[in-house]
């Protein structure tokens, strides 16, 4: 099928021949024919498979009706707005409006954070029909009463499910309320989380699902391989890769912004050019960054996964992963980077023992075993960080172990087994000593007791007697106490000194 056959207009169709495109890819055939009957879609494909067009182009030809030369701002207000949750996604995506309306008379705008809003200002109120905005930009603006949405036709959430992972759900729900209610909604992601099929029962209505790939699933294009590393000798690593394979132009991802920075410094000491993306550089920095490294000014590209879906980069033949990713699906997105229009991509990652785990859940996500490969001097101990189906132990090998737990099991004993043991008579023995041996000579215990009554009434008899005599010589012995004189003492004393 041609773009001719999916009923675009003429002015659409020489923009895209300008870009060199003939047939649409397997998103852009399906979608394209729903949108334009006004239908709400949730679309999902991979990433590279040209998603943008897929609902840039059908727009563009929905909006032509609105297209005028007017200079007045009133005749210009926003017709459809596209949501997406990086200012690197924005400019793509804002990119691609103004590529395939460049025969058009259609205005267009894009406001994220990062920078100042001012100049933003002076563009929005100049009257633009298509936003592309950040959820917390487009925000600023209404707050300031730059723009407003009562006209809007189309909306559209690029990369939804990264949104809600950001946070900006609430900020969503904010947006859509000062929405029209009738409208047009256009949800499209690689991935489609419970949560994001949630949103969309709230928000679509009665939409068209299109999924040209399966779930999570990456380009067959695209080459896994897993390094097993170190996570001390993981820059070493990555160094002596660049180096060996001569690579000119590689995106390398890692887990932290500061991780990053120490990463591209690191690689500059090792006289790799590299630079850092991440969400602490300012617009301008990003920008210039990414530009280096399209240009082919600088090698390496060290990013976070802030840029995972925001970077289109032709011809990108690598991507590594310093890091693993705390998110599986954040893995797709990150390789999705390589392996586009139809070429070939090799996603390669580093990961030590203490990623085990994240490379287990990735693996499961994909359906798929990474292959796992060594570099001479880079050795580890193990040569697979892990392997699932080697877990389990076998049935032989538990019956073995079985029957060796069953044979050792012997009483419990506060003795060891070679421990001493010092008994009543000084002699030293073992635990497994033969106590009957032991010949004791203590009169105690070897000689037979003889008793001198011939009775036990005698014996009770003379332990009565006894008894009393000592109490009574106890008594008689017992010293009085003066305060307990009797008074008739006392009487016949004070009779004699009188």
């Amino acid at each position: 099928m041609s773009f001719e056959q999916l009923g675009l207009s003429t002015d659409l169709l020489r923009a895209i021949s300008d870009q060199g495109y003939v047939n649409p890819t397997p998103i852009q055939e399906q979608a394209i024919p729903v949108i334009l009957e006004g239908k709400d879609v949730m679309g999902g494909a991979q990433t590279g498979t040209g998603k943008t067009a897929s609902f840039t182009l059908p727009m563009l030809q929905r909006l032509q009706i609105h297209a005028n030369t007017s200079m007045s701002p009133a005749k210009h207000p926003v017709r459809a707005l596209i949501l997406v949750p990086t200012r690197e996604l924005a400019m793509q995506v804002h990119d691609s409006v103004k590529t395939y309306s460049k025969y058009s008379a259609l205005r267009s705008a894009v406001v994220y954070g990062g920078v100042s809003i001012d100049t933003q200002i002076d563009i929005v109120r100049s009257g633009v029909e298509i936003l592309v905005a950040t959820p917390g930009r487009l925000l600023d603006h209404i707050q300031q009463k730059t723009l407003t949405l009562a006209k809007v036709e189309v909306l559209i959430l690029d990369e939804a499910d990264r949104m809600l992972d950001m946070g900006f759900l609430p900020d969503i729900k904010q947006i859509i309320q000062l929405l029209p209610e009738h409208r047009q909604n256009l949800m499209f992601s690689a991935t489609f989380s419970p949560e994001i099929k949630k949103l969309a029962n709230k928000l679509l209505q009665n939409p068209v699902l299109i999924e040209v790939a399966k779930q999570n699933s990456v380009s067959e294009l695209i080459t896994h391989v897993v390094y097993p590393i170190e996570s001390s000798k993981k820059q070493e690593l990555l160094i002596h890769l660049i180096q060996r394979e001569n690579l000119q132009q590689v995106l390398v991802f890692t887990r932290t912004k500061h991780g990053a920075d120490r990463l591209a410094q690191r690689l500059k000491r090792h006289e790799i050019t590299s630079e850092a993306i991440h969400g602490d550089r300012n617009q301008l920095q990003r920008t210039q960054a990414l530009d280096n490294f399209k240009q082919g000014l600088i090698r390496v590209l060290v990013a976070t996964d802030v840029a995972a879906r925001g970077l289109d980069i032709e011809e990108l033949s690598h991507v590594i992963n310093f890091e693993l990713p705390n998110n599986p699906e954040d893995y797709v997105h990150r390789i999705g980077r390589t392996g586009r229009a139809g070429a070939k991509g090799l996603a390669i990652s580093l990961v030590s023992k203490e990623e085990n785990n994240l490379l287990i859940e990735i693996e499961k996500l994909l359906g798929i075993k990474i292959k796992t490969e060594q570099i001479d001097g880079f050795e580890l101990k193990e040569t697979r960080i892990h392997d699932s189906r080697k877990s389990t132990i076998s049935e032989e090998q538990r019956n073995k172990r079985g029957g060796l737990s069953k044979q050792s099991k012997k009483p419990h004993s506060f003795v060891k087994h070679s421990e001493k043991v010092v008994h009543f008579n000084k002699e030293v023995m073992t635990r497994n000593a033969k106590r009957g041996d032991n010949k004791v000579d203590d009169p105690l215990f070897t000689q037979p007791y003889i008793s001198k009554y011939a009775d036990v009434n005698a014996l009770i008899e003379e332990s009565s007697g006894l008894n009393k005599k000592n109490t009574h010589r106890q008594i008689s012995k017992r010293p009085v106490p003066a305060l307990f004189i009797s008074p008739a003492i006392n009487k016949q004393k004070k009779s004699e000194a009188s």
